[in-house]
């Protein structure tokens, strides 16, 4: 961890590092003579922590969207040409608008305070000040923030501990009921401790532990939990994100198995083409039951992933991906020829292959091989004639000329058959 810099120096040094951010010089030419502007949460974090942050978070007194479209104008005038225009979403009813443009993205949103009227539910913001827009924030240490201009240039507030917590590398809770107002700060809280490598601050564990005990997850709107849960394998470090998850104790309470197996991610990453998904491969490895699959597991997956509102198409491809591994893995060391390896694995998600791959690894390196050798080499084989030079060679047309195609790429790939036409 990055250590950060004397209290007197910090607001400064926020705003040197801002200036050389992407959108940073345009942001401080605004608020140059604006009292009402500051920047917020995790990017003054990781700015003091001497890190890139993902995307800036801006808080203003007036309006969102006047700022945003101010914003975009600035921009607009200093980004290189074919960077194309920044584009530019504001919504007015909850205040809050956003710029973005390629390499950078600004997020902004009039200072509020919010209650719950029920554990679980979306806040009920209303117009605040500064305290109470940081007193709504999760962690002490995303609860900073820096004025941008006018008298109080460089200025920097935050919550009580935030500063300590920040130097000694710790995350803590705002209060008691945090976890019970929104449950969804428990996955936050292990996204965060494996990101920044933060130690939980006692009392927020015993919280976490109480709030998950008292089944808060289960008070929370599906979607919201299954974004969590798809921003977990977004970050840069996910196997601690995820891994985390599992030691808190909160996939459990989901539902999900646990611990989360880090080493079968990993190995089933090392296996994965460039064409495929990694955040699928993940997701499978989240849902694949560790020990031998039991009747109806798959369903309850289905079952699950529909109430976390995965689409469709992806719920189909991590349950390929999650089931059927192990069987894939058996077949995939009993052929002995390439063509029986395309009999088996053609047509089949690559991330499924993946998985499949790192689970055969456990009994024998032949699976990994040869699901890598099929992945990198044999599935990109192709025949150099088709179905219309059969058809003009004689054959008649019906079932039989996909039936001699097969055939002969199957002798293709035993190399039975040379390159080429002929």
């Amino acid at each position: 961890m990055s250590a950060t810099p004397p209290v007197e120096r910090q607001g400064t040094d926020v705003l040197d590092a801002l200036g050389g951010r992407p959108g940073g010089e345009a942001l401080l030419g605004l608020a140059r003579d604006r009292d009402d502007i500051a920047l917020v949460g995790g990017a003054v974090r990781d700015l003091l922590l001497g890190r890139a942050p993902r995307e800036l978070d801006v808080t203003v007194a007036g309006e969102a969207g006047e700022l945003a479209r101010d914003l975009a104008e600035r921009l607009g005038e200093t980004l290189p040409e074919g960077a194309g225009p920044p584009r530019t979403v504001i919504h007015e009813r909850f205040g809050t608008a956003s710029v973005e443009w390629l390499g950078g993205r600004v997020d902004i949103a009039e200072r509020r305070e919010e209650s719950y009227a029920r554990p679980g539910a979306l806040p009920e913001v209303r117009p605040g000040g500064e305290e109470a827009d940081l007193a709504r924030r999760d962690f002490t240490v995303n609860a900073i923030a820096v004025h941008l201009g006018g008298r109080r240039r460089a200025e920097l507030q935050a919550v009580e501990h935030a500063i300590e917590d920040l130097e000694a590398g710790r995350l803590r809770v705002l209060h008691d009921a945090s976890f019970i107002d929104d449950p969804t700060r428990l996955l936050r809280l292990a996204r965060y401790r494996a990101r920044l490598d933060f130690e939980i601050e006692p009392r927020t564990a015993e919280l976490a532990r109480e709030a998950l005990a008292r089944g808060a997850l289960g008070t929370v709107s599906g979607a919201r939990v299954g974004a969590e849960l798809w921003l977990a394998t977004e970050e840069g470090e996910p196997l601690g994100a995820l891994a985390a998850l599992g030691k808190l104790g909160a996939l459990s309470a989901l539902g999900l198995p646990a611990p989360f197996d880090e080493d079968l991610a990993r190995e089933a990453l090392g296996l994965l083409p460039p064409d495929g998904i990694r955040d699928v491969v993940l997701m499978a490895v989240l849902f694949h039951p560790p020990a031998e699959e039991a009747p109806g597991r798959r369903e309850a997956a289905a079952e699950l992933m529909g109430r976390f509102e995965f689409f469709a198409e992806t719920r189909e491809r991590v349950l390929a991906s999650a089931f059927g591994a192990e069987s894939l893995a058996d077949a995939a060391q009993r052929a002995q020829r390439p063509s029986q390896l395309r009999a088996l694995l053609g047509g089949r998600p690559v991330e499924a292959l993946a998985v499949a791959g790192a689970l055969g690894a456990r009994r024998s390196p032949d699976v990994p091989r040869r699901i890598a050798r099929w992945l990198t080499d044999l599935r990109h084989v192709r025949l150099e004639i088709g179905g219309e030079e059969l058809l003009a060679a004689g054959v008649s047309e019906g079932p039989q000329v996909g039936r001699l195609l097969d055939a002969v790429l199957a002798q293709r790939l035993d190399g039975e058959l040379a390159g080429g036409r002929e």
